[in-house]
């Protein structure tokens, strides 16, 4: 088996059954699989997507204290802004393209900690990069550990259920986790201190970047607008963090084959272009399955790409040293042969109607 194979931690309904066909677990597999895996008291390995999912309820208090005390429709927009846009940016920016895919380079460690920190931290790096390598080499296979056909719920409780690397890997494999995760500047255990824990993160680590990050974006938003502004966005954080747990489902379209000719280039796998993540987060995701390591994946004009234009403005600026853009590839290899080959098609419909 190869080292994509086996870095995940497998669920205990399986990937696959003895034929190679998807495993689709019931939603009560899939729950006793949830809870099991945050039961920090049966295994301390269960830590870190306890703390991811800890993270969240956290922000409920939040969140209510916003719908309850301080809503206005001022507030709202604010919360929108945050959660759908500025979140929604940064996630693309720093977890996908960078510390997933290294679709470019900053030129020192100070930029990319700002970077890293622009947001109310939610998601911890290692959930995401390491998944997110086996989701592009088992896209929509047996092993994608959000693969859209096995419905909701499968991708929804992804994070802990099919994200978590994998607790025995022998220390080769572990070092190949080490060199997925180095470029990303997050510090990660030592073999002897992953084999107690069962993640690349350190429990003391990740709790402290977690104050401190925390500290001091309710600090800033408190000076800007008080108590209501900063209770108002780290609620809204909270709401992103949970719908971007909807995300791979509806962008790989919902399990079904709903790709359409034309938007859709990508056929290897069921990843679509959709209007609403593209707009408010860059997120073209047909377009980013065919080049998942381009800096930009909004390539046609209407593609707006929020992601893209901060990694560019920071290149303009010296900060972003190199970075890959496969727009002119993408014309050359798929959206002109295309617009080409419609052209040829309707030539004899015009012939037979002169």
């Amino acid at each position: 088996m190869t080292f994509i194979d086996i870095v995940l931690r497998r669920p205990s309904y399986g990937w696959q059954d003895s034929t190679g066909q998807l495993v689709k677990p019931s939603a009560g597999q899939i729950f006793s699989e949830f809870f099991s895996r945050l039961n920090v008291f049966k295994d301390r390995k269960n830590w870190l997507p306890f703390m991811s999912w800890l993270k969240v309820l956290c922000m409920v208090p939040f969140l209510l204290l916003f719908i309850f005390k301080f809503f206005s429709f001022w507030m709202l927009g604010a919360a929108f802004l945050y959660s759908m846009i500025i979140m929604g940016t940064h996630g693309t920016i720093w977890h996908h393209r960078y510390c997933t895919h290294g679709a470019y380079k900053f030129r020192n460690a100070f930029w990319r900690f700002f970077t890293q920190n622009l947001t109310i931290s939610m998601i911890p790096e290692e959930i995401y990069v390491i998944s997110h390598h086996v989701h592009h080499a088992k896209s929509d296979q047996p092993g994608d550990p959000y693969n859209a056909q096995a419905g909701f719920l499968y991708c929804f409780l992804a994070d802990v259920n099919h994200q978590p690397i994998a607790t025995n890997l022998t220390e080769p494999e572990y070092n190949r986790v080490k060199l997925l995760m180095r470029h990303t500047g997050v510090a990660g255990n030592t073999y002897r201190q992953y084999l107690k824990w069962g993640s690349y993160l350190n429990p003391g680590n990740a709790i402290f970047s977690w104050v401190m990050n925390w500290s001091f974006w309710y600090l800033i938003f408190y000076l800007v607008g008080g108590h209501a502004l900063a209770c108002t966005l780290f609620g809204a954080a909270g709401f992103w963090a949970v719908g971007v747990r909807t995300f791979n489902y509806e962008g790989h379209g919902k399990g079904e084959a709903v790709q359409r000719d034309g938007i859709d280039y990508n056929k290897k796998d069921g990843s679509v272009n959709q209007l609403w993540p593209g707009i408010v987060a860059g997120e073209w995701h047909n377009n980013h399955h065919l080049f998942p390591k381009s800096a930009r994946s909004g390539f046609k004009p209407h593609q707006i790409d929020l992601a893209w234009y901060y990694i560019k403005f920071m290149s303009i600026i010296g900060v972003v040293t190199s970075y890959r853009d496969s727009k002119k590839q993408f014309y050359e290899q798929y959206h002109l042969p295309y617009e080409a080959a419609k052209a040829m098609q309707s030539k004899p419909v015009l012939a037979e109607i002169n």
